[in-house]
């Protein structure tokens, strides 16, 4: 039922955002909440029955409002930092040819998936690094464009990023 509500208050919310000011009670018309309603409780009847199995107290830790805040810190800090960094870092290595591309394993200490698909993207959307592949104990496998040796610790390859995976869903 848990993962009913959070489906349904999820689409309906989404839907009234998408569609303010098209009526007339406040910003909607009574058809179109009418609309809403109906929608977003079969789009909670059909993801609730996929996902529900899967939905335990740890998938709502995200729905904190807290968590938002330290993601936005995040991704407006950290981040938007390192991203910079590491443009300006493989157009240095795309014009000088200076590269020495490899595959290293990251052991990240991360308790949940969640921590886990966070640090992945992040790795992934920062230039010269790609997450290859999972591995036991949700290790990563990284591939980097420029490795400086090849058993590095897991902050010359991502950073402060797995800090911040722990610090948001842990």
């Amino acid at each position: 039922m848990a993962a009913f509500t959070v489906a349904f208050v999820f689409s309906l919310v989404l839907y009234l955002i998408l569609t303010a000011g098209s009526g007339s009670i406040f910003l909607w018309s009574s058809s179109e909440l009418a609309a809403g309603i109906v929608l977003s409780a079969l789009s909670a009847a059909l993801t609730s029955r996929l996902t529900g199995r899967h939905l335990s107290f740890h998938s709502f830790t995200f729905l904190n409002p807290m968590r938002w805040i330290i993601f936005a810190a995040y991704a407006f800090g950290p981040f938007l930092w390192n991203l910079t960094k590491a443009n300006l870092d493989v157009a240095y290595r795309v014009i000088t040819g200076r590269i020495n591309p490899g595959i290293v394993k990251i052991e990240t200490g991360l308790k949940n998936d969640g921590g886990l698909a966070l640090l992945a993207n992040s790795i992934t959307l920062t230039p010269g690094t790609l997450s290859v592949d999972t591995g036991p104990g949700r290790s990563l496998y990284v591939h980097c464009i420029n490795l400086k040796n090849r058993k590095p610790e897991p902050e010359e390859v991502c950073g402060s990023f797995i800090k911040w995976a722990r610090r948001i869903t842990e």
